[in-house]
């Protein structure tokens, strides 16, 4: 990882800490790449100091960026400015590209063998005038390694089951181990503007008085088979992309959209989970298999919280009944030790021209919540299934896991100093903590200024979840067990799971290559979600610069979320836009930041800017293609 102007930082299995590649050590090294380095042993209370020796692979195949010149005027002198941060070079491009300048563009590095030189680079594809909607959105995807069309074998693989869905139906019913579900009342409960249903619910008393809840997913793999181009595409892509103004499909259309989709009215395929629930939601008994199921109901979230809070509406005994079977299975995940991590989601209005003309954070209806109640249990009883088959039988079964790792003890250890210096006690044990022990502080803190700043230092203090055939729990949700099988239209790893509980109910052996291709997958899986829970923030952090574009000279009501040597980050309360106050343009002092206590101090008035402040801001600045904010302190 290299960042700031060019400080590389290298992880080393042997030691606590990174070996630190400064600069003029990096030789012909970018971000990311894989490379060999030779490094000094730490001296004590340092860090070790290394130098690359040799470029193993490059990551970078191209990079995406703005045409500038190095002298304004000289359009002779140009240069690729690239938008990703931590690419510490500056492409010298050649003087044909000189129409291009301020245009957004993708690059290859052509000539580089020399590390005190700039590498040079020529032009693949000029994706448009650098800060338009369009442009922006197109360097993100491509940047991000997405592509937004099928190759052609897969859109005609698509339509041909498309073509041929009656009679792919007519076999699914043929099978004797699919359940026909469709007498009993169904309902999907999504977004307002969802246009693929994963999921359903189906509801019903039993005359023991115990309750039937179906849990039913999109039966992709009945559609989409192993090995086939519509599979080998989806293993690549590994998600659907969710961007401010659009959806880059994980599936074709003709399947996401129809095929698969739990549409209302119409007969779907489904995998589902059916669970007998005492009134007091303890598990008595459950089925696990592919199904026909018939949605009698689209509600969005609001419509269905709306039947709720009126006391009356379509379904509203059913959705009662979901929803106190869903608030005890709530309470129950809490005391267990669950953290509670809900932070605020940004969402825009756009214009016809893509532009943000309003940013605001979504309302979380409790019915959303019990929709992540019921998906929640059937991915831990799924996964918990797979384990008895596996200890009934006396041997490992392959399955895909979603794992969570105990947090490193030197993140918590520094998290805890942290919240000590906001004046919050955090309880741990030579960096052990206990989810109980985060909820306790996630609770202390809830609607005061700096919940947000805390709960986004916490999630940053846990280990990341993962996809893994090897199971080692997963420490947020305090489960032993767990995995996705809810969401296989937008998510490959629960496609792989649907794949395997078929196998496993057929008692089909597994064999141990496969074991192994199915946890390259679950790696290959884990990096395609970081790229696009990245590629998802680059198209927020961009509209949300777009939107104050306009605003300068507005006064915001902000918080303050870091401090450093040479300014104070601050976000606004309202759109949750982060920039920062330059303490160079604090008035009236000169201010010194002092670390230990997470604050800045001026000398002659003893003023103190702490994390967490709530504090009047101005915007004087907007640096769009550099994604950055300048603000100003309002007494």
């Amino acid at each position: 990882m290299i960042r700031g102007k060019g400080t590389g930082f290298l992880a080393h299995p042997d030691l606590t800490q990174d070996i630190v590649i400064e600069r003029d050590r990096l030789g012909l090294a970018l971000d990311g790449d894989i490379v060999e380095v030779t490094y000094t042993p730490p001296q004590a209370g340092q860090r070790a100091e290394g130098t690359v020796v040799k470029v193993l692979e490059r990551v970078h195949r191209e990079l995406i960026g703005i045409v500038k010149e190095r002298t304004p005027g000289d359009r002779t002198s140009l240069y690729l400015q690239p938008d990703n941060h931590r690419i510490h070079v500056r492409p010298t491009l050649p003087a044909e590209a000189a129409g291009e300048t301020g245009m957004k563009v993708v690059i290859t590095l052509t000539d580089w063998t020399d590390p005190k030189q700039e590498p040079k680079a020529s032009i693949i594809e000029i994706l448009g005038r650098s800060g338009d909607h369009e442009t922006e959105m197109r360097a993100i995807i491509r940047g991000g390694g997405f592509a937004v069309d099928f190759p052609a074998e897969v859109a005609k693989a698509a339509e041909d089951i498309h073509a041929r869905r009656d009679e792919i139906f007519r076999e699914a019913l043929a099978d004797p181990q699919r359940r026909d579900l469709r007498d009993v009342t169904t309902m999907t409960i999504d977004p307002a503007d969802a246009k693929d249903f994963d999921d359903a619910l189906s509801v019903r008393t039993l005359p023991s008085g115990n309750i039937e809840v179906g849990i039913h997913i999109a039966d992709v793999s009945h559609y989409v088979r192993d090995g086939e181009p519509i599979d080998k595409e989806a293993q690549e892509r590994g998600t659907s992309v969710y961007l401010v103004d659009r959806v880059i499909p994980m599936l074709p259309e003709v399947l996401s959209n129809d095929l698969c989709s739990l549409r209302p009215n119409e007969d779907r395929l489904a995998f589902s989970a059916i669970f007998e629930l005492t009134p007091s939601a303890d598990i008595v008994n459950a089925w696990y298999g592919q199904t026909v199921i018939h949605s009698n109901k689209r509600f969005s979230y609001e419509e269905a919280q709306e039947v709720l809070d009126r006391g009356e509406g379509p379904f509203h005994g059913e959705l009662t009944t979901l929803m106190t079977q869903g608030r005890l299975l709530r309470k129950e995940r809490y005391r267990e030790g669950a953290i509670a991590f809900e932070q605020p989601e940004v969402k825009f209005e756009l214009d016809e021209r893509g532009a943000p003309i309003r940013v605001y954070t979504k309302v979380r209806t409790e019915t959303m919540m019990m929709i992540e109640d019921f998906m929640l249990l059937a991915n831990r009883e799924v996964a918990t299934y797979i384990y008895d088959l596996a200890k009934d039988s006396g041997r490992d079964l392959a399955f895909i896991y979603r794992i969570h790792d105990t947090p490193n003890p030197d993140k918590i250890e520094g998290l805890s100093l942290f919240l000590n210096a906001l004046g919050y006690e955090f309880e741990t044990h030579k960096g052990v903590v206990t989810a109980k022990n985060v909820n306790k502080l996630l609770a202390e803190v809830e609607g005061k200024p700096e919940a947000n700043l805390i709960k986004t230092a916490t999630i940053r203090s846990m280990a990341k979840a993962v996809y893994s055939t090897r199971n080692i729990g997963h420490f947020g949700l305090a489960f032993k067990y767990y995995t996705h099988f809810t969401s296989p239209i937008r998510r490959y790893p629960d496609l792989m799971a649907h794949r395997l509980l078929r196998r496993h109910l057929d008692h089909s052996g597994i064999k141990g290559g496969e074991l192994a291709h199915y946890e390259k997958l679950a790696i290959q899986s884990s990096q395609r979600e970081a790229e696009a829970v990245s590629a998802e923030r680059d198209s927020i952090k961009f509209k949300q610069v777009e939107y104050m574009q306009n605003r300068i000279g507005h006064t915001f009501d902000g918080v303050i979320t870091g401090v450093s040597d040479w300014g104070v980050y601050v976000q606004d309360k309202a759109s949750l836009t982060e920039g920062m106050v330059r303490l160079a343009a604090i008035k009236g002092d000169y201010y010194e930041h002092d670390p230990k206590n997470y604050r800045v101090k001026g000398q002659k008035t003893g003023k103190i800017y702490r994390l967490g402040d709530e504090i009047k801001i101005k915007l004087v600045k907007v640096l769009k293609d550099e994604r950055q904010l300048d603000f100003e302190l309002v007494a």
